[in-house]
């Protein structure tokens, strides 16, 4: 006499087994995107002219405690710590970018920080869009990590009006963004826009905002990766799936819409210095996101098959 199969009990197993694989896909997915994670920080460094006066009751220029408190901290990063360096009026081999996101390699950074000179305005909007779009376009491969802009200044913008208008395009973005004012009389305008904001007014107060804001970055991708599951977890079953490609697919595209000519040959300047240099750099990853959907197809095809054998029994 063969059994009555009740259809509600056949249902609620079916459920019970795509909650679980949803739960699964999620945990690996959190779990190899934080191990691949990379932290990336980008310096916006502030080499106006200004920058050349000595900090208050000082025998050091301002230029000379940036110069010395990148040095410091450059030399003690993790090896998942990538950092890139924008100045905002001096080139480098014709290069606004001193250090190109990637790497840090001391042999040859030292030698780079130390060209490093002070003279000209303070167009913070202009380069804050150039450290931004470098940003987005190392999240647009890699995915996963945290991603922060640290703006090293000593004055005010002289592009307010291009600070105004991609700021809040920076920040919807997912961009963490730190202002450090350096020996500043008044607080920056800035400290109350971004997510934190440090007065340095010696030397060593310097070294010590940057190290803090470099220190942070070790907690960024915990956090995000706790947000994210606790936002899928909430989402009905099967739309937590189609919901992945969501977290890894938008908001890359460049910061506003440049229509200065300037400030295009900028933005050239600081993509073909990240393609050039940053490129000819070993960047290794553990892992790729096409390794990621392999894995994670053969894990959800044996494990279906099992609860499947599990629940003709």
């Amino acid at each position: 006499m063969r059994c009555k199969v009740d259809p509600f009990q056949v249902w609620y197993k079916r459920k019970l087994n795509m909650r679980f694989l949803t739960s699964l896909l999620l945990s690996l997915v959190l779990l190899v995107g934080q191990a691949a994670a990379t932290k990336n920080v980008i310096v916006v460094l502030d080499d106006s002219g200004s920058m050349n006066e000595p900090m208050a009751k000082q025998n050091m220029t301002r230029m000379l405690a940036a110069k010395r408190a990148l040095r410091k901290v450059l030399e003690i990063l993790p090896d998942d710590t990538h950092v890139g360096v924008v100045l905002l009026n001096g080139r480098i081999d014709g290069d606004a970018w001193v250090i190109p996101l990637g790497p840090v390699d001391m042999g040859r950074v030292d030698g780079l920080i130390s060209q490093v000179e002070a003279g000209g305005g303070t167009p913070l909007g202009k380069f804050m869009k150039v450290g931004a779009d470098a940003l987005l376009e190392a999240r647009k491969k890699d995915h996963y990590g945290s991603y922060r802009l640290l703006l090293v200044t000593d004055g005010e913008a002289n592009d307010e009006e291009l600070v105004d208008r991609f700021l809040p395009d920076i920040l919807s973005r997912g961009l963490t963004v730190d202002v450090i004012g350096v020996d500043m009389a008044e607080t920056h305008s800035l400290a109350t826009r971004v997510h934190s904001y440090r007065q340095a007014d010696n030397p060593d107060s310097l070294t010590e905002a940057v190290t803090e804001v470099f220190a942070e970055t070790s907690t960024d991708e915990n956090d995000t990766g706790e947000s994210d599951f606790e936002l899928l977890e909430a989402f009905p079953d099967g739309m937590a799936v189609a919901a992945l490609g969501a977290l890894t697919a938008g908001g890359d595209l460049p910061i506003g819409a440049l229509t200065a000519d300037d400030s295009n040959s900028a933005n050239r300047r600081g993509n073909s210095s990240h393609s050039g240099r940053g490129n000819r750099r070993q960047q290794k990853r553990k892992f790729s996101i096409f390794t990621l959907a392999i894995v994670l197809f053969v894990v959800l095809n044996v494990v279906g098959k099992l609860m499947r054998a599990t629940s003709r029994r």
